[in-house]
């Protein structure tokens, strides 16, 4: 079973590698968005650590076809699999629950999971790139946050969603209109991140209303949703140089990118975990509430019987003197 598991995740992320290679900025192999990523860190939350395997038989797949030499594959591969293994360590030492119902959790997910377990691959990646005389060591740091920002946006966006969908139950009981708002939802944040990216003036924050509205109606399965389309949106408008990201140099773009979708995932994620912990807070007093409502009935009720409890007679009453 546990190698059935390896094999499904390795085919993930060969998948989802090369997915993400269709945006890649950086000599074929290095992309604003690596969603493989977000595939293994959620791989390893929901299965455990030991299909970290397909991880690395996944990366090897990936990159053995277009890797300068074999080394650097096997040090990429190497990188990309520390990587989300750190991230998921770190997670798990946080106490990280996959329901990201608590602000902790999200907030972990965000700052350890995406920005520092994220740390590992651009730099093993890149460093092996140059070593291999695939990068000049001049444009090392480009490679790098690039990588990093295709990683941790992985992470934020991809991981979140995969995390969503296992753990949260559909309603298909709903009113049909329930249904219509979602869908309405969705197509509302695609369309208004096209238009923001579609001229020369950033008007990406037009995102967040549609985030919010997300968050409240559909918490995380809806804020998930739509932050993974407002940030794909943008990542293909930042590969293509056009939009707002048609000016300026490739670090400027990738700072822009990851302070939009740093600021998107971080939106969607604390206000879902907030109203997750309002509406569990709420649970609990209406629980409390019910029982010191049957408590204070069980007492009205005992109360009445000792009312209705006949006097002694007076016969009774003078044996009991008399003894």
């Amino acid at each position: 079973m546990t190698a059935v598991k390896i094999l499904a995740v390795a085919i993930a992320y060969f998948l989802a590698g090369k997915l993400g290679l269709q945006q890649q900025l950086v000599r074929g192999q290095v992309t604003p968005l690596w969603p493989s990523t977000g595939i293994a860190l959620a791989a390893l939350l929901l299965l455990g650590l030991r299909v970290w395997p397909g991880i690395t038989l996944g990366a090897f797949l990936v990159n053995v076809s277009i890797g300068p030499t074999i080394g650097a594959v096997l040090g990429i591969s190497v990188g990309n699999t520390l990587a989300p293994v750190c991230a998921y360590l770190l997670l798990e030492h946080a106490g990280f629950r996959i329901e990201l119902d608590r602000l902790r959790d999200a907030l972990a997910l965000v700052f350890l999971g995406a920005f520092a377990g994220m740390l590992i691959s651009p730099t093993v990646g890149a460093g092996s790139l140059v070593l291999a005389g695939g990068l000049r060591p001049g444009e090392f740091w480009p490679a790098w946050s690039v990588w990093w920002t295709g990683d941790a946006m992985g992470v934020l966006v991809v991981t979140p969603f995969l995390l969503a969908i296992r753990t949260t139950r559909m309603p298909w009981n709903v009113h049909p209109l329930r249904w219509v708002e979602g869908a309405a939802l969705l197509l509302g944040t695609l369309l208004v991140t096209l238009v923001a990216t579609a001229g020369p003036v950033n008007l990406l924050f037009l995102v967040f209303p549609f985030l919010i509205w997300a968050a409240l109606r559909f918490q995380l399965l809806g804020a998930a949703a739509c932050a993974l389309i407002a940030s794909t949106v943008a990542i293909v408008s930042a590969a293509q140089h056009s939009g707002p990201f048609a000016q300026h140099d490739l670090l400027l773009n990738m700072i822009a990118l990851q302070a939009f979708n740093g600021s998107a995932a971080l939106t969607a994620l604390l206000l879902t975990a907030i109203i997750a912990e309002r509406d569990k807070a709420h649970q609990n007093i209406k629980d409390v509430c019910a029982r010191l409502n049957e408590v204070a009935h069980r007492l009205a009720r005992d109360k009445k019987l000792v009312i209705r409890l006949p006097p002694p007679r007076a016969g009774e009453r003078s044996r009991d003197r008399s003894q």
